[in-house]
């Protein structure tokens, strides 16, 4: 009975076990609209690992997904929640755009591909830094201010693809889209090398920055530091240690990440900045920060598992005939059970946790009964 009860809780089966829940519910709902069983499950796997497209492309969105994720993570660890992800990611493609776009055509491909992604980061790190300052400063919640920042963003991102004295492209036509010019070639990213595949060195850009994120904040003394202001702000400061500044860094390294995931997105195929090309990978990419708590592997494997699944979604709508509604409704179901299987598991450690104390406080008079 108690190992039973220790496996329902236990993370692993407990998240299958809400992955196939939600894959049931989206069955059915795949059902009503009219594809077979069969046929939803055939699109929905080739769509996610069919071919070396559609894993290149899964591998693109699962990376942008992690840095969002990453960088959310880090300003969590100082009890900050960065909600403007997407805001930044398009205040980081509007610089990748523009140092893109005027390169020379001669640029060595290294030099053109750091400049573009360094402008994004750092436009990124200067948006995110407003909300720093003002909760540093003002005590403005940063919650809000990222949130309303996002709006800005993603109107900034209109205003420069329709103003012709912007970034549009030259209007030749009345045809000609409202959207930047190519990046000049050198700034494009370099593929994985896989064969007919969409995938870039974007993937290891992520894996890195996971990797560094996860050593910094559990390996350093400035992990630690964050730690610390996260959990107790007023007695950080007693202890001498800089909050206003550790929170700053935080929030403003969040808008980074965030950041340069939107110059990954400009910076890969078709390579231009077009209304709607963070499509909403600010807000998913809070999401899997939100379902990692603060576990770096865990952001790896949500971000790859999200990446794929909207990779799959995608050709489920194409090849299946299913609304784009029906899609959004098993990734949101799947979001909340995971999330609800998080908390689960975390109830069930208290619970052992808590069990385990009452045992050792009615072991000790039977203990001192025995000496007498």
């Amino acid at each position: 009975m108690n190992r039973l009860r220790t496996w329902s809780h236990h993370p692993l089966p407990v998240a299958v076990a809400a992955i196939a829940v939600a894959g049931l519910v989206g069955l059915i709902l795949a059902a009503t609209a009219g594809a077979t069983v069969t046929e939803t499950v055939t699109a929905l796997s080739e769509g996610m690992f069919g071919n070396s497209y559609a894993i290149g492309v899964s591998l693109n969105t699962a990376a942008v997904l992690a840095l969002v994720a990453a960088g959310f993570t880090v300003a969590h660890r100082a009890g900050l929640v960065n909600v403007g992800g997407e805001g930044q990611l398009c205040v980081g493609g509007i610089a990748a755009t523009a140092v893109g776009t005027t390169l020379g055509e001669g640029t060595p491909a290294p030099i053109a591909v750091t400049a573009v992604l360094l402008a994004a980061a750092g436009a990124g790190w200067l948006w995110a830094a407003i909300a720093a300052y003002l909760r540093v400063r003002r005590g403005t919640s940063e919650i809000i201010t990222t949130l309303l920042l996002n709006f800005v963003g993603l109107a900034l991102v209109l205003l420069m693809v329709h103003e012709p004295s912007l970034l549009r492209q030259p209007v030749t036509s009345s045809e000609t889209l409202p959207q930047s010019s190519s990046l000049v070639e050198t700034a494009h990213l370099p593929l994985l090398g896989i064969e007919r595949s969409p995938g870039t060195i974007a993937l290891w850009i992520a894996v890195v920055a996971v990797l560094i994120v996860g050593l910094i904040l559990r390996r350093t003394a400035i992990g630690v530091r964050l730690r610390s202001v996260g959990l107790n702000a007023d007695a950080s400061a007693r202890l001498g240690l800089p909050v206003g500044r550790l929170r700053f860094l935080s929030l403003s390294c969040a808008g980074a990440f965030s950041g340069l995931a939107g110059g990954i997105l400009v910076a890969t195929a078709p390579f231009v900045l077009v209304e709607g090309f963070s499509s909403g990978y600010g807000f998913s990419g809070l999401v899997v920060g939100l379902l990692a708590r603060g576990s770096m592997l865990a952001v790896g494997a949500v971000s790859l598992l999200l990446g794929f699944l909207v990779s799959g979604g995608i050709n489920l709508q194409l090849a299946a005939g299913v609304p784009a509604s029906t899609v959004s409704i098993m990734e949101s179901l799947m979001i909340i059970l995971i999330a609800g299987a998080v908390l689960w598991t975390a109830t069930g450690r208290r619970s052992r946790s808590a069990a385990t104390k009452t045992a050792k406080t009615h072991d000790v008079p039977d203990l001192a009964g025995a000496k007498q």
